[in-house]
This record gives structure tokens, sequence and C-alpha cells, in this order.
């Protein structure tokens, strides 16, 4: 491990239950006089997002509502939101739901001022320095799930219709300017959505916390970032109304994300792939690839498991984790392989190539090969 690294932490967040009520007061505080709202289509036509917009109706605000985004939002989804934000003659963006919503709505704020194309953007070699930073329309996030943590990340995740490739599209000024977590917020989501979302949040920390890379903070962050979803995500899934364990898991999402600064490895790396194949949901395609990483990497990590299974209350060290990990996801009835999720007929000589394609590889703390990715995808089928 070499002690260098190039370090930010993130953005302004207003946490607490009732705080979406501040909206108004936050698109003022950005700058923002005629948002456009981005969300996914289910989330468009429900009572939370109707309560939204009247809240900043009720404050004089005009605002827009693109609610046109996939689970694993696209290109396509990006082309309409850009046309509907330059056509609305909107100056700014409500990033708004989960994942899918606060990724596309950070890049139709990121893409509303670019000339070049979105791919052009892609993660790795400095892309991100092609953007015209005066084209970004600045941007709130507001969560609706407890899980991605793309509220407080830098880059979106946009699958391109055409090669069927989840594409990581990162700049610096993509952070939103603000974020309002409320828990309210996240009362009504279902319990498998409430699992899968939580397990991200978890997928996060313990990758963060498996990089090689040096961020002792991101390190802390990310331990602890575990301790909460190990507490209170069976809380949350077994009452949705527990206030306390919903907030508990908003911070945790915010800390996952926060602390995978330092690194994503594997898991992601197969995940993206498999959800953009096969329309998988992230959180918990993450979840059933865990166990497999976690041995892949188990030379390496497993010390460092042994330390963190002891501030968890784990017994057995790296083996009592990796059996917790079995367990908790036994407890939220997460399919035990891709199969069970429903991943058929891999072509896996392309869905190797993809693993190894993905930036993501660059944090694991095994390097990957053609050969350990297949044994991996094997061991995870």
């Amino acid at each position: 491990m070499q002690l260098n690294g190039n370090w930010n932490y993130p953005t302004k967040i207003r946490f607490g239950e009732g705080r979406i009520s501040e909206l108004p007061e936050v698109c003022q505080a950005a700058g923002i006089k005629k948002p456009l709202l981005v969300t996914d289509r289910g989330l468009a036509k429900l009572p939370i997002t109707e309560q939204t917009l009247a809240i900043l109706a009720d404050a004089g605000i005009e605002c827009g509502l693109f609610g046109e985004v996939d689970p694993n939002p696209t290109d396509i989804n990006l082309t309409a939101g850009v046309q509907a934000f330059n056509q609305g003659g909107h100056d700014g963006v409500i990033a708004f739901g989960g994942g899918s919503g606060l990724d596309l709505g950070k890049m139709v704020a990121f893409m509303s001022g670019q000339s070049r194309p979105v791919w052009d953007f892609e993660e790795g070699e400095d892309r991100w320095m092609r953007a015209d930073p005066t084209g970004i329309a600045p941007i709130i996030a507001v969560p609706t799930t407890a899980g991605t943590g793309s509220e407080v990340g830098r880059a979106s995740v946009i699958t391109n219709s055409q090669t069927h490739e989840k594409k990581i599209i990162f700049h610096p000024d993509v952070l939103p300017k603000i974020v309002i977590c409320d828990p309210v917020l996240t009362v009504g989501m279902p319990k498998f959505i409430t699992a899968g979302t939580g397990l991200d949040a978890f997928a996060h920390c313990v990758e963060a916390f498996s990089s090689p890379f040096y961020h002792p903070m991101s390190q802390g962050v990310a331990l602890e970032g575990m301790r909460l979803v190990k507490d209170y995500l069976p809380r949350a899934y077994a009452d949705g109304t527990d206030i306390e364990a919903r907030a508990h898991m908003m911070s945790a999402a915010a800390m996952g994300a926060t602390a995978f600064q330092k690194g994503l490895g594997a898991i992601h790396a197969l995940s993206h792939p498999v959800g953009a194949l096969y329309n998988t949901h992230h959180g918990t395609t993450n979840a059933v690839v865990m166990l497999p990483v976690l041995r892949l990497n188990e030379p390496v990590i497993r010390e460092r498991f042994d330390t963190a299974a002891r501030y968890l209350g784990i017994d057995g060290g790296f083996d009592g984790f990796c059996q917790f990990v079995q367990e908790f996801n036994d407890h939220f009835s997460i399919p035990k392989s891709l199969t069970d999720l429903g991943v058929k007929d891999v072509e896996m000589d392309k869905l190797i190539e993809m693993v190894l394609a993905d930036p993501c590889c660059e944090g694991n703390p095994v390097e990957l090969t053609h050969d350990n990715v297949r044994q991996l995808i094997e061991n995870s089928l």
C-alpha cells in the first residue's frame, strides 16, 4: 500500500425528518429558479412526488417534471431528459428518487450544456477534463431510497442502449450542491427494495474497506457504515415505518458512497455487466456476488476483515464475516446465485470481457484476470 492519495469529501447535507419542506429554500441557496425534477417512472406517479412538487408550487417555484427514467437508466432516457430540460428553459435539476433517478438527474444537469457525446466523459484517463464546466447546471439531490448514495457522488452509471454496457460517467462538478436526506421519504419502500438498496449500501462499504488504496478516512467511514446496515437494515425491513432505522440506513447509504472514493472492486465490476445484460436489480446483484468475491479476495483481505468482524460484533474473524453475509442475505430472501436471480444462457467470454473492461476492476485487492473472473462467474452462477 502506497501512502499517497487525492482526497475529497462530499457536499452540504440537510438531514432529518421533515426536511423536504426546506426544498424551496435549498433551490434559492443553489441559485435555481426554475428546476426540473427528474425521477423514475414508478416514483413519478406516487404521492411523495406530488407532495414535493406541491411544496415548490406553494413557494411560487415553477418546477417541471421528467419521469421517464428506467430502472437501469440509458442514453435514450438521458437524451429525452436533456431535451426536456432545455426546451423547458430550466436552470437546475432536482434529482429525486433511488439510484436511477439520482444518476439520470445528475447526467441531465451535466449534459444540458455539453457539445460532446456523453461517452466521451467515461471515467478514466481524465476524460472528465473534456467537459465544459460552465455547461453543467446546478444539482439538488433528494434520495428516496437508502442504498446507492448517488446523492453524494461525482458520477453516474448509464447503460449504452446499443452495446448494453453500463458506463460510469464522472465529473467533479456532478456532485450535488445540496442534498436533502429526509428519512420519511423512504417509509413507503417495499420490503424487497428496502433489502436490495440496503445491501447495496453494505456492498459499497465492504468494497471500500477491501480496496488496496490508501484512504484512512474512507476506511473508517466504511467500517461504521457496515455497522449501521448490520444493526438497522433488519429493523427497516421488519417495520417500514421505523423512522430511526430508516434514518440510520439513509446515513449508511451516504457513508457507503463517500467511502468508495477509496475504490470499488469485483462486486461492482461483475454486477454492472450483469445488470446491463439481464436487467437485474443492482443492489440485489451485489448481494448475490458478494460472498464469491470475498472468497476471491481472501488472501489479501482476511486479516483486515478479522479486525472488522471484531468491531461489528461478529465471531470468527473473516470466516465469521462470510458466514454473516450468507445469513444476512438469507434473512432478506436474497437469491443464492445469479441463476436464481434470472441470469441464464450466459455468454461467458462476453461477460468476462465486460467485467475486465469495467473501471471498478482497478479497486479490487486481487488483480482480476481472465481465469479468476471466469472462476468468479462460475462460483456466482
